[in-house]
């Protein structure tokens, strides 16, 4: 499966448009399928001329224009052929996946993160984005003014949505077609590598989410080059698998990984975010994530990097170190925290919430152990889920109440804080902020953002009404949303006041500033507190107080020991108080340091906790204490 490299080894990059050393634009394409390639310059310097390509062995065609250069359009003519293609490693498409590539040159940016370590899982608070509703623009610029906010509220990690461009006004940015080509709707590159460098500025890391399970079907042109970007050997839910262990899967292994280096190299990113690694097919060996791992950390040049994966079927080997048979990865979302906090939150319990009780001991095991599902039965998928976590640290598990996939499938688009009481959404934001696991907020998520997050795309015609079926479709699963009166309020995808109403309102900061100063006050307590920031699950112990009640423990150096008590429920008295947890360090007394009930949060406040009433717990209530000094008798 080795691809050529025989004109690769004067370039940079195995494929796509680049500069030459001895000047001129150098074009390496994989087309093994075609007998005469040309490149033809469309527009800017250069402007029509055009050159016949070398053909390489194993389907490379290679040569230099030295007319060419930055802002250079240019197509590629197969077969003499009158259409006209784009470049499969297209660097930018100014006017979309059906327009000219165009030539970028990466060295006009001047960066200023020489200094920047990378980022390391530990530590990490993640934040989920989408460019284009993240601000009204809709741009990197725009963008890039909302990083000292993020970074003063205690965000430490970008998590961004798709760039790859894509056909349309709008779209999540999962049906990509151009790999190489951030998409032209947020600007240009060079205004990512600003973003990416202001970020790196004030101590935010970068991570983008990739999807290399699947090409989006608009103006994907990529089998015209070569059908053996694609396997007819597995399955594939949004498209054509990717070919990554059959006929020519060593050039289409050698795209892919090339995208890795790419990212991490001329964008100076700090990790990727691997789209549904279950569609990931490959019977090979290395498997292709593994090889996209050791890919990403050797492309950073001695920074730290972040490479995590999302992962449906729960299969922790994938983040198992490569030398015990796993693959690697630093991280997994965790499906299972978001569906019993759902459960919790809104008494939802149907489609794949079926599974999940929202009791105490689901939170008191989730915080302990990550997944829920480490190889037990599923209900709703009628067969086993997950495998063990066992030995995992705790950071591996990235944790969330809301992200892109999730908040969409309330219909409305509607966040969690509207789906819930204030008290019950408080007591679970600080679960998610203080378990030792990596917590990541969506987008407006930190001052309840009064905008909804739907699904968008940016379709016409026939394609537009599979699309809106296929949503409806998704969405009966829930018998709720099965109904004739709920399919008839689904927001049409392809309608531009979907994206608009999409985006968020940044007067939410000031309208709902107690909500905001409750994130801000809670990433504070991760992060300043010794015993929460050790994200140390084999130090955390945990008890069910009542059918809503539970404590965890925190066991800290020298007795400095945490208690992290969760209510969903009414106030709740305990007396007798029988459990181990809630005994105080020898010779010391638990003190109030935190509660969600506080009137800063907009709570009604919190009366004595531990007395000689024994203990009281507030309703819909999360309290944090502490050992200090026995009081004077």
């Amino acid at each position: 499966m080795q691809a050529s490299a025989h004109s690769a080894q004067n370039r940079r990059y195995p494929i796509g448009a680049e500069f030459a050393p001895a000047g001129g634009v150098s074009f390496r394409v994989w087309a093994p399928r075609i007998q005469r390639m040309e490149v033809v310059l469309e527009d800017g310097a250069g402007a029509g001329d055009r050159l016949a390509l070398g053909r390489e062995a194993c389907g490379y065609f290679f040569g230099t224009l030295p007319s060419a250069t930055h802002g250079t359009r240019y197509r590629f003519q197969l077969d003499g052929k009158p259409d006209r293609l784009p470049d499969p490693a297209s660097r930018f498409q100014p006017d979309g996946p059906f327009g000219p590539s165009q030539v970028v040159d990466p060295a006009r940016f001047q960066w200023s993160d020489a200094a920047w370590p990378g980022a390391r899982l530990p530590g990490q608070v993640f934040y989920e984005m989408h460019i284009g509703t993240f601000t009204t623009e809709g741009t990197w610029s725009a963008a890039t003014k909302q990083l000292p906010e993020l970074a003063s509220l205690g965000i430490t990690c970008l998590e961004v949505m798709p760039i790859a461009d894509f056909d349309g006004r709008f779209g999540w940015g999962y049906d990509g077609v151009n790999q190489f080509a951030p998409t032209r709707l947020y600007g240009e590159p060079d205004d990512f590598r600003a973003f990416v460098d202001e970020a790196h500025r004030h101590g935010l890391a970068v991570l983008l989410d990739v999807v290399y399970n699947h090409f989006g079907s608009a103006g994907n042109f990529v089998g015209e080059f070569s059908r053996d970007y694609f396997s007819d050997r597995y399955q594939n839910d949004w498209g054509e698998p990717i070919n990554f262990d059959g006929k020519n899967s060593g050039s289409v292994r050698e795209f892919f990984l090339t995208n890795v280096r790419y990212w991490l190299e001329e964008f100076h990113l700090d990790g990727l975010r691997l789209d549904a690694t279950q569609a990931l097919n490959d019977a090979s060996e290395p498997h292709i994530i593994q090889v996209i791992g050791e890919t990403a950390r050797r492309a950073a040049a001695g920074r730290h990097v972040i490479v995590l994966g999302e992962n449906e079927p729960q299969h922790t080997q994938l983040v198992r170190p490569c030398q015990h048979g796993g693959c690697g990865l630093d991280a997994l979302w965790n499906d299972d925290l978001h569906h019993s906090a759902m459960v919790r939150l809104t008494g939802r319990n149907e489609a794949y919430y079926t599974d999940y009780l929202g009791s105490p001991q689901e939170f008191i095991s989730l915080a302990k152990w990550g997944f829920l599902y480490q190889g037990q039965r599923y209900a709703w998928q009628k067969a086993r889920r997950g495998s063990p976590t066992f030995g995992l640290p705790a950071a591996t598990f990235v944790n969330f109440l809301q992200n892109h996939d999730q908040v969409p499938n309330s219909a409305r688009g509607r966040r969690v804080h509207e789906l819930t009481s204030p008290g019950r959404m408080r007591a679970m934001t600080a679960y998610l902020l203080l378990i030792p696991g990596t917590p990541l907020l969506f987008q407006g998520q930190e001052f309840a953002s009064s905008s909804p997050f739907l699904y968008f795309a940016d379709n016409d015609g026939q394609r537009a009404v599979q699309v809106a079926e296929g949503r409806s479709k998704f969405l009966a699963q829930f018998p709720s949303l099965a109904t004739d009166e709920m399919q008839s309020v689904l927001a049409d995808p392809a309608d531009p006041q979907t994206f608009q109403r999409s985006k968020l309102d940044f007067s939410d900061r000031q309208r709902n500033a107690l909500t905001l100063l409750l994130h801000r006050d809670l990433l504070r307590l991760r992060r300043e507190d010794p015993v929460f920031a050790a994200q140390d699950a084999d130090r955390l112990a945990g008890a069910v107080l009542s059918a809503d009640a539970f404590v965890l423990r925190f066991f800290g150096p020298d007795h400095s020991d945490r208690l992290l008590i969760v209510n969903f429920g009414r106030d709740l008295h305990l007396d007798p108080a029988p459990e181990p947890l809630l005994a105080p360090v020898w010779q010391r007394e638990w003190r109030l340091i935190w509660s969600s009930e506080s009137p800063s949060y907009g709570g009604n406040g919190t009366p004595a906790v531990e007395s000689d009433d024994n203990w009281r717990i507030p309703g819909e209530a999360a309290v944090v204490l502490r050992p200090g000094p026995l009081a004077a008798k």
